[in-house]
Parts: C-alpha cells; sequence; structure tokens
C-alpha cells in the first residue's frame, strides 16, 4: 500500500528496521522451524536475504518476470537484476547479468522483448530492451534525465515514459557525452560554486529531492522505431500513473491540475489524447472529487476507468481510499464500489472479461489480493490469508502473479492458476531465499487482541524469544509503528527474528491511527498524537506483562518515523521503559512547520501555527522533556527532509542540557530511507548495543567504540 508520512519507504530497508510482523495459523506454510542443525538468524543474515519483487505475467501466460535485489556489505551497494520463471513452475532464468542494476521489467505486448529501467556507462536510468529468447541488452532511449517508469502501448510500437525536467546539469553532461569528452574548459567551469537556490513555490522541499523548482514530471510517448518522443502531457503540473486506453488512442494518468497544486491534495484522473502535440493543453477530466484519485485502470472495451479515491479531502491519508469506477468520456458520476468494505484499496487492475476489478486491501494487520464486481457487492479473496501481498499481476486468462511476504519467509513470487477457487493457496514459483531460510530456526509470532484503558478493542503482534520457556519473564522490546497511517503487518521481519535470538520477546501494537481497521479507527488520532495510540501502545505491553512474558523491569521502546514521535510521547508519559530508540523523529511541531515536507498535512490537521497554537503544543512533547528520564538513543539522516534530523537534535540537546542519559547518532548522505549497507548495519549494532546495556543490563557498553565516529 501507500505510505504516507514518517513512514519508512523501501521494502529492503523496510524489512531490517520497519518490525515487519510474523504470525503463526494453522495451516499455513508459518509454522516454526526447529529441530537439529538448524541456527538462529545473524546480522549478517539480514543482509543476505534477497528482496524479489514486481511480477509481470508473459503475454501468453507462460512466463514470469521480476527483479531481485541483493545488498553486498563489501561493496556496500545494492545491486538489482530482471530474472523470469515459468508459470507452470521450474528453473528461474536470469535476464541480465551481474554488475549492473537493472529492475522494473515489463513484457512487450506480443511477449517478445522486456523492457526494463538501467542505469549503464555510467549515465542516467534509461530503457533498455532485451530479447527474450537471449542475447545482450540494448539501450533504447538516451534522455538526458532519468526516466521514471515505462509502459507499453497496446500495439507494442510505443512507450508511455514518465520523465522529470531535465536539470541543467543533466542537459551539460549529455552534451558532454555526446562530444565524447569533456573539454578542460568545461571542466574548470564545474569546479565553480554553485547556484543558489531561488525559491518561489508555496511546496518547496520534498525528501529523496530537496529544494523544489518548478521542473516537473511529465508523460512522453516514444517511438520505438524511430526513438522520437513526443512530450504529451506539461505545465507546472506532476503527471503519473500513466495507463494506454485498450486502442492505443488515449492515455489515462493522474495530476494534481488545481489552481494552485502545492495547497492541497486535489489529485483527479485525466486523459489525453496519445498523438497529442500540444503537452497536455487539452485534457478529458475523468473525475472531479475534491480528494485524491489516482491510479487510474481501463476496462477491457475501454468505456471505463478504474482508479483509487479518497472522498474526504478534510482527513487526507486519514481517510479511507476507496475503488471506485468513472466512464472513460468523463463528465459522468463516478460509482464507488468499495464503501461499505472500509478498508484502503491500492493497485487497481480490471479482470480480462471486464466484468470485474482486481485490488490490494489493508485489512487487519494484512494485505490481500481482492476481487469485486463492476456492479459492486461481495468482495472475494483470491489470494487471502494472515500474509503479505506487495504486488501482483493478472494474465490475459486471468492467471495470477503475486509477490507475497509471509511470517516464515521473506518476499517470493506466487501463482494462482485461472478459475482457481477464491482462497486458494497459492503456489511458490521463486525460491530465491531458500538456501538461507532453510538454515535458520523462525521464531512464530502470534497476532493478539487486547482491550485498551478506555476499553477499546485492539490488535498487534506479539513474538516471544527464540528459546522461550513458557512462564519465564523476559526483557521486551515495544517497537511503535510509522505513520501515523500504517501498520505492522504479517510479514517477515529480519530484525525482530535477530531481537528474539538475542532473547528479548517484541511487541508491535497497531493503536488507533493504523490503518486496516476503518476509518473510523484510524481517525481517533487526528490533531491528538500520543493519545490514544499511547493508551493502546501501552495496553499491549499490559497484556504481554499479563501473559507471564514481559519482564515490568526489563522494558524498551522504540521506533522509526512516526514510531520515533510515538517514543517521544511515550518515555515523556511514564519512567517505566528501561532504554529508549528515537529513529528519525520529531518532537516539537513547530520545527517542522517550512523545514520538512508536510505544510499541507500541518495546516489541515493542525491548522497555521500563528492562528490555532493549541494543537501545535499538544502534539510537542518537547514541551515535556524534563519528564525524560529514560536513556535514550536519537538517530537519523543528515539530509532527510522527510522528519529531518533536526527533532532528534533538539530532544538530544535538550536531554543533554538537563543530565539525562542520551546519545545522537547522524548518518551523512542519508535520507529518511536509508541507502548505505554499512550505514543501515551500524544503526542495528548501535540499537543492539543500547538495548543489551539499558533493557537487559549486560554490563556491555551502550555505545559500541569499535565502529568509530565521523571525527575519527
Amino acid at each position: 500500500m501507500m505510505m504516507r508520512r514518517w513512514v519508512t519507504g523501501g521494502m529492503v530497508v523496510a524489512m531490517i528496521f520497519g518490525g515487519l510482523v510474523m504470525t503463526a495459523r494453522a495451516g499455513q506454510s508459518g509454522a516454526a522451524q526447529s529441530g537439529a542443525g538448524l541456527r538462529a538468524i545473524t546480522l549478517e543474515d539480514q543482509f543476505a536475504i534477497e528482496l524479489v519483487e514486481g511480477p509481470r505475467i508473459s503475454p501468453d501466460g507462460k512466463w514470469v518476470a521480476y527483479s531481485v535485489t541483493t545488498t553486498s556489505l563489501a561493496k556496500d551497494e545494492d545491486e538489482q537484476r530482471v530474472w523470469m520463471v515459468p508459470f507452470a513452475g521450474g528453473d528461474a532464468i536470469a535476464l541480465t547479468s551481474e554488475g549492473v542494476s537493472s529492475g522494473h521489467p515489463e513484457w512487450s505486448p506480443d511477449g517478445k522483448y522486456l523492457a526494463f529501467l538501467s542505469a549503464r556507462k555510467g549515465g542516467t536510468t534509461q530503457v533498455w530492451l532485451l530479447n527474450r529468447l537471449g542475447g545482450e541488452a540494448t539501450q533504447l532511449t538516451d534522455f538526458p534525465q532519468a526516466v521514471d517508469s515505462l509502459v507499453w502501448s497496446p500495439d507494442g510500437k510505443r512507450l508511455c515514459l514518465v520523465m522529470r525536467d531535465a536539470t541543467r546539469d543533466e542537459l551539460d553532461a549529455a552534451k558532454d557525452r555526446g562530444e565524447g569528452n569533456e573539454s578542460g574548459e568545461k571542466a574548470e567551469e564545474k569546479k565553480k560554486a554553485a547556484k543558489p537556490w531561488v525559491i518561489d513555490r508555496l511546496q518547496f522541499k520534498s525528501d529523496e529531492v530537496g529544494y523544489l523548482d518548478h521542473r516537473r514530471t511529465h508523460l512522453y510517448v516514444y517511438d520505438v522505431a524511430s526513438k522520437k518522443s513526443t512530450q504529451v502531457t506539461g505545465g507546472d503540473y506532476d503527471d503519473e500513473n500513466p495507463a494506454w486506453s485498450p486502442d492505443g488512442t488515449k492515455l489515462a494518468f493522474a495530476s494534481n491540475r488545481s489552481g494552485e497544486p502545492d495547497r492541497n491534495y486535489n489529485t483527479d484522473v485525466w486523459v489525453v489524447a496519445a498523438d497529442n502535440a500540444d503537452k497536455g493543453a487539452h485534457l478529458t477530466q475523468i473525475t472531479t472529487n475534491p480528494g485524491d484519485d489516482h491510479g487510474p485502470a481501463w476496462s477491457p472495451d475501454g468505456k471505463w476507468i478504474a482508479y483509487v479515491t479518497q472522498t474526504d479531502a478534510k482527513l487526507f491519508d486519514y481517510a479511507t481510499k476507496h475503488l471506485a469506477i468513472s466512464p472513460a468520456t468523463g463528465g459522468g458520476a463516478a460509482k464507488v464500489l468499495t464503501r461499505e468494505l472500509d478498508r484502503n484499496v491500492e493497485d487497481v487492475k480490471f479482470s480480462a472479461d471486464g466484468q470485474s476489478v482486481f485490488f490490494i486491501v489493508d485489512d487487519d494487520g494484512t494485505q490481500n489480493l481482492c476481487k469485486i464486481s463492476v456492479n459492486g457487492g461481495e468482495v472475494t479473496r483470491p489470494v487471502g490469508g494472515r500474509l503479505m501481498v506487495y504486488s501482483y499481476s493478472v494474465g490475459a486468462n486471468g492467471e495470477i502473479a503475486a509477490q507475497i511476504d509471509r511470517m516464515d519467509r521473506p518476499s517470493e513470487i506466487y501463482a494462482v492458476a485461472a478459475g482457481a477457487a477464491a482462497g486458494s493457496e497459492p503456489v511458490r514459483l521463486t525460491h530465491t531465499n531458500d538456501a538461507l531460510i532453510s538454515q535458520l530456526r523462525i521464531s512464530p509470532g502470534e497476532y493478539v487482541h487486547f482491550k485498551s484503558k478506555d476499553g477499546t478493542a485492539v490488535a498487534g503482534y506479539l513474538y516471544k524469544p527464540l528459546d522461550y520457556v513458557a512462564g519465564k519473564k523476559v526483557p521486551t522490546l515495544l517497537i511503535p509503528h510509522g505513520g501515523p497511517v500504517w501498520a505492522w503487518y504479517a510479514e517477515f521481519q529480519a530484525k525482530i527474528q535477530w531481537l528474539n535470538a538475542a532473547g528479548y520477546a517484541v511487541v508491535t501494537p497497531n493503536p488507533r491511527g493504523s490503518s486496516g481497521y476503518g476509518q473510523k479507527f484510524c481517525q481517533a488520532i487526528f490533531a491528538d498524537w500520543g493519545n490514544k495510540d499511547f493508551q493502546d501502545d501501552m495496553a499491549i505491553v499490559d497484556y504481554a506483562i499479563a501473559q507471564g512474558i514481559a519482564d515490568p523491569e526489563k522494558l524498551g521502546v522504540g521506533g522509526h518515523s512516526y514510531g520515533a514521535i510515538s517514543t517521544d510521547f511515550i518515555i515523556a508519559e511514564t519512567t517505566r521503559f528501561k532504554g529508549a530508540m528515537s529513529d528519525a523523529g520529531e518532537a516539537l511541531s513547530l520545527t517542522g512547520y517550512g523545514h520538512d515536507q508536510y505544510f499541507k498535512d500541518y495546516e489541515l490537521e493542525l491548522g497555521r501555527p500563528w492562528e490555532n497554537r493549541s494543537p501545535w503544543e499538544r502534539t510537542s512533547q518537547f514541551y515535556n522533556v524534563a519528564k525524560i528520564t529514560t536513556p535514550t538513543l536519537f538517530m537519523g539522516g543528515a539530509i532527510d527532509w522527510n522528519v529531518p534530523i533536526i527533532g532528534g537534535e533538539q530532544m538530544y540537546q535538550a536531554m543533554k542540557s538537563l543530565g539525562r542519559e542520551t546519545e545522537l547518532v547522524v548518518y551523512p548522505d542519508e535520507y529518511h530511507e536509508f541507502k548505505t549497507p554499512s550505514h543501515i548495519k551500524d544503526r542495528l549494532i548501535r540499537q543492539m548495543a543500547w538495548w543489551e546495556h539499558y533493557v537487559k543490563g549486560s554490563g556491555t557498553p551502550a555505545t559500541p567504540k569499535e565502529l568509530g565516529s565521523h571525527d575519527e
């Protein structure tokens, strides 16, 4: 599902830091592994897990292409390759070579070629073409700027590309490449001081981009034979999610084209002619909902467009994302199909016969693949159960390939045959991580239900240590999730397995504010962070203590993003935790305004700070820092514009001023989602050392001196 503010994005990082969850279920492949010869997971094992994602079924339904990302601690980098596997089962085949990252494969309509994205020869990310029968990949596009995504036209003669307007540096670099080298004069020019940013946009920052100018993301139609492109959308707007009409004459896409896009979340679905040469001067507006409409998909007959919609604009991310359909000609009334479901949906696709729509649903600590008639009614689950469906592909005959993460196994590609009954067990096609997982003892988690202080029913996951003995009280860690609109899911989580192996129980609650339990549950913390969600977080700790598992004298708390914000609330409200870790958090809300990327969220939820001070102060635990006595480790990335490091710096400075036990670790050149494997490893080691020293009381140093620091 789409992640909202203060959430770690990216599957690999999420597996290591997000506390992705596991649970046991009768009949599922999630039984705990035990027996002679198996061992506990190690720190290095977490980096040996390969990320399998993005399945794409070939047009004839016989093959599934996908990407695999591996991490090299020696090279300190990730690498992605394209693979394919027979849908009927069999050996997987590597299609791209080692040493160069390649991903996001897309089949040509005739099934002869795979287009994919890769940055080779030291250039920007471009489209490459690979014959399925073999041979070397050839570069198809050569734009100054990177290609973000691609979609084949139905006739296979064109591609729709999404690209951001090129920078001056990208244009100069492209010119230099065209000339074959770089003259001494040009090299000398590049040594001059960089020019200042001149800001005049209302929304002027974004994580992993930095300061924003008026360069926008637009759609281009690229002719494969002539290698010529036409920009079909333009203006001071960002355009995304392109989808070809079945006859190849039009493109649907999502874009906020309101009077001032930076001021609201009013993204709509639009249609543009594929041969348009006026950069989108003449568009057909499909949706008029004031909230967010995105992810369009055409019906096979071209008469309807399905999409994701949020109908309550004032609640933005707290509002449920529904599935809707509208006439493809525009001007017709939208029909919301999942209103009664009251669960977030994403990634919509029509069935081959056009009578149903597939979608991923966020429900009760899981993500399942669902299906509903275009007329509404009953929701069925082609892939259901306590598991996590990340992405999927539907074949021409109704077959399904899905990326599924389970409690005992990281993501692999699974198949569901055409016509299979709803709820049929998917067949695993890939075995990428088998060699590693077969060596490990897996500690199963349990999906538990408990009552909060005010009687509200809440759920979450509880994981016991690997060698847990019934009745023994053990050190226990509470890990609040990011978001706040997000949840813990039934997934494999390497970090939790590692903590379990070290003797810790772990609890990961889905308090009010979490998705997957309905809009009312989700919006319960709107403009009221650290109140009801605090009560619910404490309730799962009390539950673990009541079960005789958690040692009340050896409790720790720590999270990332909104999980760090929750941590700051928790340690300011209670002294029951012996150690805390706040990773990429914020404790003084006013500091974020104009400094991070969320001014729209702030104004919608809290109001303008100079007009409405009360909620800004109520959601800022910085003012209660004097109450904090829990030793706390603050961490974050130096160039994070999602939740900037200033939040951790302020809390660290205040606690240091008060003479409290604290430490601040800042990672150079890291955004909200860390990219560098050595930094990720360092962060894991430091967190474990903090828990060992303060929670377990092992006597080991809280700061691993052997890791070193920036000044050495």
